[in-house]
């Protein structure tokens, strides 16, 4: 009988779900077999919680599994997950990128090998870069270009996870990038824990803007480059510049704004001010009138008041928000804001159902203003694709997945556009 390959669950970000790709190949490579491995998120207690939920379940529906933890909570709580009698190996994050960490599991999975491998974060000095050919689909490949982060934001206990901002070479990522076009990817993505910290650890202190330059210099067949999630205090001036005059860049940008209140932004410990995210966001429209903007926002922080709340609340239009991730608040041991006044639990959940209902009229809107419009829709499956803006497009006749097709909207159905 042919042993089984190991099987992956991926919690939390995107970044998690390029890492679990790079996993499962060395893993295969090693020749780990009959495994189940976890690739758990720490950013929040309820990650935690429901990271701890999924193993037990795991360990009910597969009682012969090896279960491996891995992740920011691994790496975070190694021992919260090493109690657990349903584990049987944790593995740091970065040892969950290490091959031989992986070709000694395979060889001996509980014997001489550690069962907890979980060594100082904040001893990496290097990003490894892991040639993926994207994931999920075949239109879309994510290139890692950055790892950590130097900030120490008051609510958040992922540079402890994932340890100090380091690089990939522009050398490096360039050549991925070119591998990428030459396999068939019409667009890629740069992922990142703090992509607009890129370059600060490399000689002469390049930033993201000189990146991106870079690779649309260098690599010209590639149709499409987006970037995702960037703290908007930390743009350069190359980026603006490619904002305003690179088409292939595309016009969406996910901004790092997490609250709407100078006060509350100060005790965040954050490094703007609400009037720096509307400057921004009106320079980059102002530059690239088609952009839209989608944006992480904390609703129910401590010591919260409800005027603090409603300076967020008008950040969605202040800054012509479309896409929102709206998080309520919950303590995160471990980090300075878990010790702050908090906030009633029923205002948290009041608060957070008020921006998502305020991102709701906002896609409504967005969605309303497509309507005759062409767009260059890169299809990630046969009926749908996205937009240059990221929005999701549904056709009734299919087209050729990872192709980029011209599209004429014809309306929407309050979620989606119909071409």
């Amino acid at each position: 009988m042919t042993a089984a390959p190991p099987k992956f669950t991926t919690m939390g970000c995107r970044l998690n779900a390029y890492e679990t790709e790079a996993m499962k190949r060395m893993a295969e490579d090693a020749g780990l077999s009959g495994a189940h491995v976890i690739n758990t998120c720490a950013v929040t207690s309820e990650a935690v919680r429901k990271a701890r939920q999924e193993i037990r379940r795991l360990r009910r529906e597969n009682p012969e599994a090896r279960i491996i933890v891995t992740g920011c909570a691994a790496q975070t709580e190694p021992e919260t997950f090493a109690a657990m009698e349903e584990v049987d190996q944790v593995i740091g994050n970065s040892e969950k990128m290490t091959p031989g960490v992986w070709r000694d599991m395979a060889a001996d999975f509980v014997g001489e090998t550690e069962r907890v491998r979980v060594n100082d974060i904040m001893s990496v000095t290097e990003t490894a870069t892991h040639l993926i050919d994207g994931f999920g689909t075949r239109s879309r490949a994510y290139v890692q270009v950055q790892n950590g982060c130097d900030h120490r934001c008051t609510f958040c206990i992922i540079p402890y996870g994932r340890g100090n901002s380091r690089s990939v070479p522009a050398g490096v990522v360039v050549d991925q990038i070119k591998r990428l076009v030459q396999e068939g990817f019409n667009e890629v993505v740069l992922t990142g824990v703090d992509l607009t910290s890129w370059g600060a650890d490399l000689p002469a202190g390049p930033k993201l803007g000189d990146l991106v330059m870079r690779i649309l210099k260098l690599v010209p067949d590639l149709p499409r480059l987006r970037i995702s999630s960037i703290d908007s205090i930390e743009v350069d001036e190359n980026l603006m510049q490619a904002i305003a005059t690179e088409k292939r860049l595309m016009p969406h940008l996910h901004l790092s704004l997490q609250h709407g209140d100078d006060l509350i932004l100060k005790r965040m410990k954050r490094r703007h001010l609400r009037d720096d995210a509307i400057r921004f966001s009106e320079e980059a429209r102002k530059l690239r009138p088609e952009m839209t903007f989608g944006a992480d926002i904390i609703a129910g922080f401590p010591t919260e008041t409800e005027a603090h709340f409603d300076n967020s609340l008008r950040l969605v239009e202040e800054c012509g928000l479309t896409w929102l991730h709206v998080f309520p608040y919950s303590p995160r041991p471990g980090t300075p804001a878990a010790r702050m006044p908090q906030v009633d639990g029923r205002a948290i959940k009041d608060r957070a159902r008020r921006l998502r209902e305020a991102g709701q009229r906002a896609v409504a809107r967005h969605l309303a203003a497509q309507s005759g419009r062409t767009h260059n829709v890169l299809m990630e499956a046969p009926d749908m694709g996205r937009t240059e803006q990221f929005t999701e497009v549904r056709f009734a006749v299919a087209r050729t997945e990872g192709q980029i097709v011209p599209a004429t909207i014809r309306g929407n159905d309050g979620q989606t556009l119909i071409a």
